[in-house]
């Protein structure tokens, strides 16, 4: 299956708080979008692997995701190597995406920083002909994305661009509230962690909505570039 997009995210949840509405809003475009978890979430203080499965696949069928991997890796404990590059390397030529979303540059988790640096790295190394990586037994070709932007999490990074979700807002909300084991629920009686306050998950909302303040609409979602953008001409621009 080739996609449009394939999004990475350090653990289950990142690429629906990150990019949840930009994906609802590719699908709804008709886009094949589809994501690869690099970890289980298993460290997470708050429910389990098998639960965050499930909330994984709840959240996959409100985006309407094509397909959705979980690599396995050591959640807190992934490295940048040769090991995990190549696993992502399978990812890239098995579906061919055009765009490539990751984690953000830099963050409080530092899953989210290390992820996102590995995903980008193993896209250019999936354009080199002399690396060879099989799948189901086949070998694969070489393939490079056209793109690579990393979405925005715990930090307020500056923005290169957003997309307007406005529309998908809802979508995207509803993605979030799938993972009811990690959020806010004030019938919890597990251990408070930084992202169970309703003051994080309001942030979603908010920081949405400022974003789409800056650029005149309703709600966006920022992201970061590796390299300049460009267009035809000014009038491509908002």
């Amino acid at each position: 299956m080739k996609l449009d997009i394939l999004a990475f995210g350090a653990h289950p949840d990142d690429i629906e708080l990150g990019a949840g509405g930009t994906i609802a809003k590719a699908i709804a475009e008709g886009k094949k979008v589809g994501v690869i978890d690099l970890t289980k979430g298993e460290l997470g203080t708050r429910g389990t692997a098998e639960t965050r499965k499930i909330e994984a696949e709840n959240a996959s069928k409100i985006l309407g995701l094509s397909v959705r991997e979980n690599l396995g890796f050591a959640d807190g404990f992934f490295v940048n190597n040769k090991e995990h590059q190549l696993e992502i390397i399978k990812m890239l030529r098995k579906y061919k995406p055009e765009i490539v979303l990751c984690n953000a540059i830099d963050d409080r988790h530092i899953d989210h920083g290390k992820g996102s640096k590995l995903v980008s790295d193993a896209c250019f190394l999936s354009g080199l002909l002399k690396i060879e990586t099989m799948h189901n037994g086949i070998n694969q070709e070489k393939w490079r994305p056209k793109h690579v932007y990393h979405y925005i999490q715990w930090k307020n990074i500056e923005p290169d661009f957003v997309v307007d979700i406005s529309n998908y807002m809802n979508i995207k909300q509803k993605a979030v509230d799938a993972y009811q084991t990690q959020f806010f629920n004030s019938k919890s009686n597990e251990p408070e962690t930084p992202i169970t306050s309703k003051s994080f998950i309001d942030s979603v909302n908010y920081r949405a909505r400022d974003l789409g303040r800056l650029v005149g609409v309703d709600y966006a979602e920022g992201f970061t570039v590796e390299r300049y953008i460009a267009v035809n001409s000014l009038f491509d621009l908002k």
